[in-house]
């Protein structure tokens, strides 16, 4: 393993020009081009605000708020797993000429997404200043929040990134999977709102402690929540040791898989 840790560290110049690349080939042939890092949560925040306030007339105080912060969260998890797990098998031409780390792979994605996360939270910070809400001193804690959500789709995404190599499957039942967390975590309603005997699909559910935990920080001026945060980063940290440990014994099946 520790061999293999110093050959990813080697290969770092190889990280930088996959996370670059990976950012132009984003919007490389739209007319907006990268305008669209900060378009994109815009306009989903105008499809869910017609669609829960305008439609259904739910919603609340500050609703939109509410809403992009829940939205630009979920874009940079779900972007994240998506594009992860087809990391390996995307760029098979390459690593079947050239021996590369393949952890290298959905740890560049999971960078690229994290850039795009940036732009992201400008435009949170935009609703914040519009809507007149001041984060308390508990903002402090924002870049921590933002490590426990790479560390968690680093690991997520190590392990989607390698089984995806041999059953391809994966790729396709993701989008449903990723779509019955998406209305399992409240991105767009608020969790207190379950029902009690549901109250674990909140409680138990990272993406929903990670998105809620932005809105305390960010929204209410209370603080994350930290045991929950604490338990997917040591969960997180532990799957990404296995997994290097597992890339770096069983990276031979991945070539002949390919």
């Amino acid at each position: 393993m520790k061999t293999y840790l110093q050959e990813m560290l080697k290969r770092k110049d190889l990280l930088i020009y996959l996370v670059k690349s990976g950012l132009k080939a984003e919007h490389r042939n739209s007319y907006l081009g990268y305008f669209w890092w900060l378009l994109d949560p815009l306009l989903n925040v105008l499809v869910y605000y017609f669609l829960v306030v305008v439609i259904l007339g739910r919603g609340g105080e500050n609703y939109p708020l509410f809403l992009v912060i829940g939205l630009v969260a979920w874009r940079a998890i779900s972007a994240t797993i998506n594009t992860s797990a087809k990391s390996i098998t995307r760029y098979s031409s390459i690593i079947n000429q050239v021996y590369l780390p393949k952890s290298l792979f959905p740890l560049s994605f999971t960078l690229t997404q994290l850039f795009n996360f940036a732009f992201g939270l400008v435009v949170v910070a935009a609703f914040l200043a519009i809507y007149g809400v001041m984060p308390g001193w508990q903002v402090v804690y924002l870049p921590l929040i933002v490590l426990v959500q790479t560390v968690f789709l680093l690991g997520v995404g190590m392990i989607l990134g390698y089984m995806t190599v041999f059953v391809r499957d994966i790729d396709n039942l993701l989008s449903y999977v990723i779509r019955i967390f998406f209305y399992a975590s409240p991105i767009i309603w608020e969790g207190g709102r379950l029902p009690p005997e549901y109250s674990w699909a909140v409680d138990f559910n990272p993406i929903a402690i990670i998105v809620e935990s932005y809105r305390a920080v960010l929204m209410h001026q209370s603080n994350p929540a930290f045991t929950g945060l604490l338990v997917i980063f040591v969960l997180s940290v532990a799957a990404i040791i296995f997994m290097i440990r597992y890339y770096s014994n069983n990276e031979h099946k991945i070539i002949k898989a390919l």
